[in-house]
């Protein structure tokens, strides 16, 4: 069945003072000049998962202006053939809250409802940059897998910040060491084989055939598997990790990596082209695994990507997507870029104006 968004409202978001926009299942494209306010959609739209968004925003910087009212966020989706209502918003000073078909809710609820996977310009440097940005990359995968994949991470970072409190302030008391390394052992172990068990999926079907390379993935991590040897290393590793402030062991500390498999090279040796190449090629193996198993894939938010493709693979994109039948939300400076898609896609334009972006639904 059908994953898609049949409408989205943004009220005092970013650079949007009031935009609304329906949608009718087909991929999605956004022209407009730097600065309409394509990617602040983008982010929105991003706002309907799990987390602080593509940008990694703290609710307070998303406001279009600082005031009283903060912003909202309001999207209609079907799923399995069912509507649901999504409101997300924040308030100066408040955290983020979140309503589910009218009714308060977790975050983490949100992951279990809506699957999304991004790319953005940001992304470019991934395969060059530390590995805090691939775990990311690798953790929102795994969620719209395993829904559940969010909590464990929470639960794992919120025991090991406490942890490191004590290891910073010399605090030695094995009790409170012990009940900590416990539950950071406990969610550890779950966040591990969530990564290993996406990573064996995508190994069945990660080849899309000529446009994009398939990549051969692998998970770095030194840590133990078992909660019980989690366990008993963070235990013994308790005095060199007080001498360090911080947990040196876990997977927190886990990385991924990526061969392209038909040069044996490693994506980081990769040129520029190559890399999002390999890129799209992961995010087209996610959605198509999702598809097979759960019967849909996951919305995707693909943020100037067009640009950096020559039109063959630009093509190729396309056709991947509208065979997936994947909810995409594509944006750049130039329709022409998007002219392969034509009737397949719906397509707006978005301008600045006084009062904010302007949202326009256009014929190609």
């Amino acid at each position: 069945m059908a994953l898609y968004l049949t409408s989205l409202t943004l009220s005092q978001f970013r650079s949007h003072g009031l935009s609304a926009a329906c949608f009718d299942g087909r991929v999605v494209v956004l022209t407009g000049p730097n600065g309409a306010g394509k990617t602040n959609l983008l982010e929105a739209i991003s706002l309907l998962a799990p987390g602080r968004g593509l940008r990694r925003a703290a609710p307070e910087d998303l406001a279009r202006r600082p005031g009283a009212e903060g912003w909202k966020i309001t999207a209609a989706l079907i799923r399995d053939g069912l509507p649901h209502e999504i409101e997300t918003t924040a308030r100066p000073g408040e955290a983020r809250r979140v309503r589910i078909d009218g009714k308060t809710a977790p975050q983490a609820a949100l992951g279990r409802l809506v699957p999304m996977l991004w790319l953005t310009p940001a992304m470019d440097r991934l395969w060059l940059d530390g590995p805090e940005g691939r775990r990311r990359f690798l953790d929102r995968m795994v969620l719209a897998f395993r829904p559940d994949h969010g909590e464990h991470a929470l639960a794992y970072e919120k025991a090991m910040r406490e942890r490191n409190r004590l290891l910073r302030e010399g605090i030695a008391n094995p009790a409170w060491h012990a009940a900590l390394e416990a539950q950071m052992a406990q969610s550890g172990t779950q966040l591990s084989a969530g990564r290993r068990a996406l990573l064996a999926r995508l190994a069945r079907d990660n080849d899309t055939g000529g446009a994009f390379p398939a990549a051969d993935l692998a998970l770095e991590c030194t840590a133990p598997e078992t909660s019980e040897g989690l366990a008993r290393a963070l235990a013994e590793g308790r005095q060199r990790d007080m001498a360090a402030g911080r947990s040196l062991t876990g997977p927190h500390r886990a990385d991924l990596s990526a061969i392209w498999r038909a040069r044996g090279m490693p994506a980081a040796q990769c040129s520029t082209g190559e890399q999002k190449a390999l890129l799209i090629s992961l995010l087209l193996a996610h959605a198509r695994a999702l598809t097979q198993d759960q019967g849909k894939p996951p919305i995707l938010l693909l943020d100037e990507l067009a640009a950096h493709l020559d039109p063959a693979r630009r093509e190729a994109l396309y056709d991947a997507l509208c065979d997936l039948g994947a909810q995409a939300f594509l944006t750049g400076t130039e329709p022409e870029l998007f002219a392969a898609l034509g009737p397949r896609a719906q397509h707006f334009s978005l301008s600045e104006a006084p009062t904010g972006a302007m949202l326009n639904e256009v014929t190609p």
